[in-house]
Formats: C-alpha cells, sequence, structure tokens
C-alpha cells in the first residue's frame, strides 16, 4: 500500500499540546510512514520540536524532526544531530527555511545541500534525509532550469527522499516530476494541502509560491464566509488530486495537517485509505 505522512507544527501552549495529542493519536490510526514536525521562523521554536518528536517517538511512532539552515552555525547543528541520535531518531527533514523579517544572513549554511552534506560528514547513513522540492519553482529561484539544477545537486549531496511544497496543478508536479526522474533516484512525495480555509491558504500561498487556480480562487472567493462549502469544495478538489496522482503512480503522499486530523482524515476517506 502507498504510505502516507503527516506534518505538524509545535505547540505553543498547553492547550494546544493536548489538541496535538488528540490529532496525532487519531492520525495514528491510518498507520502513517512517519511524522515530522516544523521549527519557527529561524529555527524559534526548536525546542518545541525536539519535544514535540520525543512524544510521537514515546507512543512508538516514527518521528522527523526539521533541521533549517536559517540562524544555525555548524556546532549548533552537529549538537542537535548528536542529541536526535541519542533519542534514538533517525529521520531528519532538512531544509533552508524562511528568514525571519529583518534577518539578512542564513547563518552557516546558505543552502539546504549544504545542510544534508554537514549531516551526512557528521553522522554517515545513521539519518534518512528529506528535502524539500518545488514543483511550481521555489518563489527565490534565479529560473526554473536553476531550481531544478539545484534541487538535483541537494539530492545528490545524500538526500534519501523529497517531499514537495503543496500544489493543486497536477501538470506542474508531472513536468517537473519528468525534468528530474532520469537525474535522481530517490522517491518524490506529493505534498497535499487540505483546503478549509480561503484567506489561510491564499495567506500561505502567496509566501511560498504555490499556486490557486483561477478556477479554483474564484469559487473559493465566491464562498465568502460560507465555511461548509469551503470545506466541501475543498475535499472534493484535494481528494481528485489525491486520485490522480496516486493513478500517475505517487509513491506516497504528505499531508499537511495544521495540526487538525479531519480535514486529512476525511480525505483519507474519500481516497479510500
Amino acid at each position: 500500500m502507498m504510505n502516507i505522512s503527516f506534518e505538524f507544527f509545535p505547540a505553543k501552549t498547553d492547550e494546544g499540546a493536548e489538541k496535538l495529542r488528540a490529532t496525532r493519536e487519531k492520525l495514528s490510526e491510518r498507520k502513517p510512514e512517519f511524522f515530522s514536525v516544523t521549527f519557527g521562523a529561524g529555527g524559534t521554536t526548536q525546542d518545541g520540536t525536539l519535544s514535540t518528536v520525543l512524544e510521537i517517538k514515546a507512543a512508538g511512532e516514527e518521528a522527523a524532526p526539521h533541521l533549517s539552515c536559517v540562524g544555525s552555525s555548524r556546532e549548533k547543528v552537529a549538537a542537535l544531530l548528536k542529541q536526535y541520535k541519542e533519542h534514538g531518531i533517525n529521520r531528519i527533514v532538512a531544509l533552508r527555511g524562511d528568514l525571519p523579517s529583518g534577518m539578512l544572513e542564513t547563518g552557516s549554511f546558505r543552502y539546504a545541500s549544504e545542510l544534508v552534506e554537514f549531516i551526512r560528514q557528521e553522522t554517515g547513513d545513521h539519518f534518512f534525509i528529506e528535502v524539500a522540492a518545488y514543483p511550481e519553482t521555489h518563489p527565490q529561484a534565479k529560473s526554473p532550469a536553476a531550481d531544478v539544477d539545484a534541487f538535483v545537486h541537494k539530492v545528490n549531496c545524500g538526500a534519501n527522499s523529497a517531499i514537495t511544497q503543496y500544489f493543486f496543478n497536477l501538470d506542474a508536479f508531472l513536468y517537473f516530476r519528468d525534468q528530474v526522474q532520469n537525474r535522481i533516484s530517490i522517491p518524490l512525495i506529493p505534498g497535499i494541502m487540505p483546503v478549509t480555509n480561503f484567506s489561510q491558504l491564499a495567506r500561505f500561498s502567496d509566501a511560498c509560491g504555490a499556486e490557486i487556480p483561477r478556477w479554483m480562487r474564484n469559487r473559493l472567493q465566491h464562498f465568502g464566509d460560507d465555511r461548509e462549502s469551503i470545506r466541501a469544495f475543498g475535499l472534493e478538489v484535494v481528494s481528485n488530486l489525491c486520485e490522480q496522482l496516486i493513478r500517475e503512480g505517487a509513491p506516497g503522499l504528505h499531508f499537511y495537517t495544521m495540526n487538525n486530523a479531519q480535514p486529512t482524515l476525511a480525505i483519507l476517506d474519500q481516497i479510500g485509505y
């Protein structure tokens, strides 16, 4: 059966932590390959990432902390890697990360490829390393071709698997896959974003360069504050996308859950997973 995985962000309050625990327990029933846990801009929630990962691990699930270049020195990353190894964590999502407002320097690593290379130098093959891919081109890339080359280079530095930024244009993913399939030998996992809140989705998409197709944006805008209609339409669109990806042979699906189980569970139910 196709693999699935789920992404969380660290909770900031006790109430949020309790909600996240309940979310994880519900999603665990679908037997995911792993849960990944993000960090804040500039690595600001790295402590929360560690505690969340350790709780997931203690519950018997596979957990993968996100590790960012931004604001990280070689010493800090080496210490985190040592800590993760000591706690039995053997999977990492290695990213460049977003520069917080006002921050001009990334730290010791400019690109995720340098971070992947450093992880391999420090820990050999201990960690299964996931990296990011951008089917619609990274918003800061010099050109689409340069972005593809940078992705291939990052993979060749030692990545085991790649997870894409979420997208709604199937053709963008398929074209990107065709461009890289003869240049890489690792799985390319589509990232899936459930649609429940249009204003939030539009904000995220503008920031990360994920296009909301015009036909889809028009319908979502037309629904206004009708949340039920937005959820129903989002479920239909994203479920159809998942089914098409499965037919196209996608090796897995990675869900950006926003710490909420129900929208992802509804999609999985819809596609019969």
